[in-house]
């Protein structure tokens, strides 16, 4: 299942875990990313707490965690390489994976239609 924020997270839900990334619309307002901060695994975070940052040439943003949960993996690639998530943001750029502390709230996200209409 693939949900998304106003805030411009993705999320791809298996079970109780959500791989968690930015979107396309939001690599495209940011421009090449130069930096990556990744959460530690086994932080845990509230919905909306900010659980990464992303530099860009034009600009710091932080990425939201999108659900309350623990962090159970992050992707080490896009720290080395943040141009990964300029390439492949729903893809190989995936920032964290998150178990999530109660699955049904993502029904409160959006889907891709929802989010085609915020970002149209």
């Amino acid at each position: 299942m693939l949900k998304f924020t106003e805030e411009h997270e993705w999320l791809k839900i298996e079970g109780d875990v959500a791989t968690v990334g930015i979107t396309n619309y939001a690599v495209d307002q940011l421009g090449d990313l130069v930096f990556v901060e990744l959460p530690e695994v086994g932080a845990t975070f509230s919905k909306n707490g900010n659980a990464a940052t992303v530099e860009s040439v034009k600009a710091a943003s932080d990425v939201y965690c999108p659900l309350d949960g623990e962090i159970t993996e992050v992707n080490p690639a896009i720290v080395a390489d943040p141009s990964l998530v300029n390439s492949d943001p729903q893809g190989a750029g995936w920032f964290f994976k998150l178990k999530l502390a109660n699955p049904a709230e993502a029904d409160g996200l959006l889907d891709e239609v929802a989010y085609k209409e915020l970002t149209a």
